[in-house]
């Protein structure tokens, strides 16, 4: 994204939009492409803190894309990594690794990246508290894949699968999201 700023160009924007305040459901547009989308449990907040289950209002950028090998590689201009067993996102706020990913056994308290339950089988890396990160606002802010009919999150953005797939798809190296109420 500098080098589009430097040319005075604006990186594509998606937009998520809660439904209503305190909703835990939203929409995502970007250009022609309108999703249903869930949100963290407790809505949206402009203050999040680790644990709150809300989803950070503002504006991140989107770093890049993790997907589980043996599911389909997916079709996408961002920088791609595949998920292993042993990777792991630090959420321990006193921990020098805090929101960042980490090989797993961790000393200190990690998320794991390879579920069970096939929410983390596409991630997209989102730039939340990661540049400069601060202590207890919160980490591991991802797009993933939802749960059931779109149940809430515990802070992050999720799409069904084939939605998720399709924005992929369109999205440029150079974007970010933006997520309102």
């Amino acid at each position: 994204m500098k080098a589009l700023k430097a040319q005075g160009l604006k990186p594509a924007k998606l937009i998520v939009r809660a439904l209503s305040q305190g909703a835990r459901q939203g929409r995502l547009e970007f250009g022609n492409f309108s999703a249903p989308c869930a949100l963290g449990r407790s809505g949206i907040t402009a203050l999040k803190r680790e644990g709150d289950g809300a989803t950070p209002r503002g504006r991140f950028a989107v770093r890049y894309v993790y997907y589980r090998p043996g599911t389909r590689r997916p079709r996408t201009a961002l920088p791609l990594h595949t998920i292993r067993r042993d990777d792991g996102w630090c959420d321990s706020p006193a921990d020098r690794n805090y929101n960042r990913p980490v090989k797993l056994p961790y000393p200190a308290s990690a998320e794991r990246m390879w579920r069970s339950d096939g929410l983390y089988d596409l991630v997209v890396v989102l730039g939340y508290n990661d540049a400069p990160r601060v202590r207890n606002r919160g980490s591991a802010v991802f797009m993933h894949v939802a749960r059931g009919n779109l149940e809430p999150t515990e802070g992050c953005v999720a799409l069904r699968p084939k939605d998720l797939r399709r924005l992929l798809s369109m999205l440029p190296r150079d974007c970010e999201i933006v997520v309102s109420i």
